[in-house]
């Protein structure tokens, strides 16, 4: 199985309007082969830099597939492992935050606070 993967092996991209199958180069597969040896999935945010700029390089560089095909079209290539690169589920953005009153001003009119 590893040698299959290695000769046209993809990788498999979670997005959120579903998978996409990207083609690397023979020394990116060997990368990739060695980054998935122990896990089929990974979450795109527990790669190193240079990891998540190879799987952001391929995204940007290959066109939108699909199906996992290999390069003549027949026959379906074995998948070297799954990016997931979706958005949290349930996370909002941040809103920002107010500014932290002082204790002597909570609730107290500026003229009672400068009494001696």
């Amino acid at each position: 199985m590893w040698i299959e993967k290695l000769a046209g092996g993809v990788v498999r991209v979670q997005t959120p309007i579903g998978p996409r199958y990207v083609m690397p180069s023979f020394f990116q597969r060997v990368h990739l082969l060695w980054m998935f040896r122990n896990f089929p999935i990974l979450p795109h945010a527990v790669l190193s830099g240079r990891q998540q700029r190879m799987v952001d390089q391929l995204c940007s560089e290959q066109p939108f597939e699909s199906m996992a095909y290999s390069g003549d079209g027949m026959e379906e290539a074995p998948v070297i492992g799954t990016v997931e690169r979706r958005p949290a589920i349930g996370t909002a953005p941040l809103l920002p935050r107010r500014p932290v009153a002082s204790e002597g001003s909570r609730g107290v009119p500026a003229e009672a606070q400068q009494q001696p």
